[in-house]
């Protein structure tokens, strides 16, 4: 029997369809539809700047919006040699630290409801701790379901979470050194049993971390300028006059910018979800030449045909909310 689940579905974390084979309640083969939320968002950047863009990128992951912010400014910051002032890079840990949390407090709230537990997602965001009591109850559900070895992840090219659950000790933050975070002191959160428990004690313990590093970074903020002044090369061109092209089609002034060198560089961080980058190409142009994303969601999402096959109907929200996809970015 064929069965669509998806893409109006409060299970799916998005606009994703998946066809789902049965035999009776076994799951006998599972795809993945895309595309229902696609809308263009690396041409787009082609044909922005970089200011101008940056609007758009918070729509990738709309659950972990400075992480898009960061990649964006992060690849022309490199391509273009910029030094970033020590107080600014000591604001932007902070900032996506908090991210991360809010990013796994969201994850954790409705991955409890796919599995059953409807309670935790009305007080997740109050205080956390008055869920711990049913994670013994969650553990059943989740435990040896959606297991994911060593060999798969790295053959599937999987990051974050899904990597780390494996038994993998692999964090951008760690094999980067972006920002500054190995001034920090605090522990790749990892297991090695590779199933939903394991992906959900990797989140968990990621928060916990993510506070210690946001607690060391105020401690340790320096003072000084947050900004490089000295780098804002924007155009300084003639004040338009009031019969040209920007005012009498656009009626505003064109934003600033900056030229993109003629270089190719792909960055890259560690997202809530796993690795994202972008590959990006300067053409001494304002705009980027290409702009190509990397997005985490889109490449574990990958492996959800394997890993549902031969489980219940009933595994397949429960090993597809351990994922953690954000269809925005999955579709760009």
């Amino acid at each position: 029997m064929i069965v669509n689940m998806g893409p109006h579905h409060p299970s799916m974390h998005g606009v994703l369809r998946l066809i789902v084979t049965l035999d009776g309640e076994d799951v006998i083969d599972c795809e993945p539809i895309l595309g229902y939320l696609h809308r263009g968002m690396e041409k787009i950047a082609e044909n922005r700047t970089i200011i101008q863009y940056l609007p758009y990128v918070t729509r990738w992951d709309y659950l972990a919006t400075m992480f898009t912010e960061a990649i964006t400014v992060n690849g022309p910051e490199q391509l273009g040699n910029i030094q970033v002032p020590k107080r600014a890079s000591y604001i932007r840990v902070i900032m996506l630290e908090l991210s991360r949390i809010a990013s796994h407090l969201l994850w954790l709230g409705p991955f409890m409801a796919d599995i059953g537990a409807q309670t935790p997602f009305f007080y997740i965001f109050r205080e956390r701790e008055f869920i711990y009591d049913l994670f013994e109850a969650a553990t059943e559900r989740v435990e040896g379901v959606g297991v994911v070895d060593v060999k798969e992840v790295i053959n599937w090219g999987l990051s974050g979470p899904m990597l780390r659950a494996s038994g993998i000790q692999w964090d951008l933050r760690k094999v980067d050194n972006y920002e500054c975070y190995e001034e920090f002191h605090w522990e790749v959160q990892w297991q090695k049993e590779g199933d939903s428990l394991a992906r959900y004690l990797v989140r968990i313990g990621e928060m916990v971390e993510s506070i210690k590093i946001i607690q060391q970074a105020l401690e340790g903020l320096p003072g000084g300028p947050y900004e490089n002044l000295e780098i804002r090369c924007f155009d300084r061109e003639k004040e338009p006059e009031w019969n040209e092209f920007e005012y009498r089609f656009i009626s505003k002034k064109s934003s600033p910018s900056f030229e993109l060198p003629k270089q190719e560089l792909y960055v890259r961080i560690e997202a809530p979800k796993g690795e994202l980058g972008i590959f990006i190409i300067g053409d001494q142009n304002g705009f980027p030449w290409r702009w190509k994303i990397h997005p985490p969601g889109f490449i574990n999402l990958q492996i959800l045909p394997q890993l549902v096959k031969r489980m219940k109907l009933a595994d397949i929200m429960t090993i597809l909310g351990s994922i953690d996809i954000i269809m925005g970015e999955v579709d760009r």
